[in-house]
């Protein structure tokens, strides 16, 4: 049995990879996509935080959130989305593997460095050419922000070649 510990510091910012069991293409389905963000929704209703970046990809997604000051309990949102979503999709197999790996964001490069790793990822995994023309992700709301010159996405950044999450 692993020692892992989880780190939870209060109003943190974490970078998450969450994968299916099996890793099974379950978010090639749109309706299970559509289930994903409405889980996302509520639990965000209920026990608020701000998603600065998404991507889902077919068997798994990354996602960088913002906790609220005073809260740490990211544990708590994964159970309830991951519930959300199981009890709701229908399937006779397991939906989510049990857990999911965290890694709290240390400065603004940190932060950068992950975001980009997050959208670059459709092309990584052969699924696109361009960052721009993959469906489940924030990069088309984070280059509205700024936070992206337009043509982003054909190439990888040098910063994220050695970044592994899967």
């Amino acid at each position: 049995m692993s020692n892992y510990r989880r780190v939870y510091t209060p109003g943190a910012t974490y970078f998450f990879t969450v994968v299916t069991g099996t890793r099974q293409p379950l978010f090639s389905n749109p309706e299970i996509c559509q289930l994903l963000a409405s889980a996302l929704r509520q639990v965000r209703e209920s026990r608020p935080f701000k998603t600065d970046a998404i991507v889902v990809l077919p068997d798994h997604l990354h996602c960088i959130w913002r906790l609220p000051e005073g809260d740490s309990d990211f544990s708590g949102r994964w159970r309830e989305i991951k519930k959300y979503v199981s009890h709701r999709a229908n399937l006779e197999s397991a939906v989510w593997q049990r857990r999911f790996w965290e890694h709290r964001i240390r400065d603004e490069e940190d932060w950068r460095r992950h975001l980009d790793y997050i959208h670059f990822n459709p092309v990584k995994h052969g699924l696109v050419t361009n960052a721009q023309d993959w469906p489940w992700s924030s990069l088309k709301r984070c280059m509205a922000k700024g936070w992206y010159e337009e043509g982003w996405g054909r190439c990888e950044p040098a910063a994220i070649a050695e970044m592994e999450f899967e």
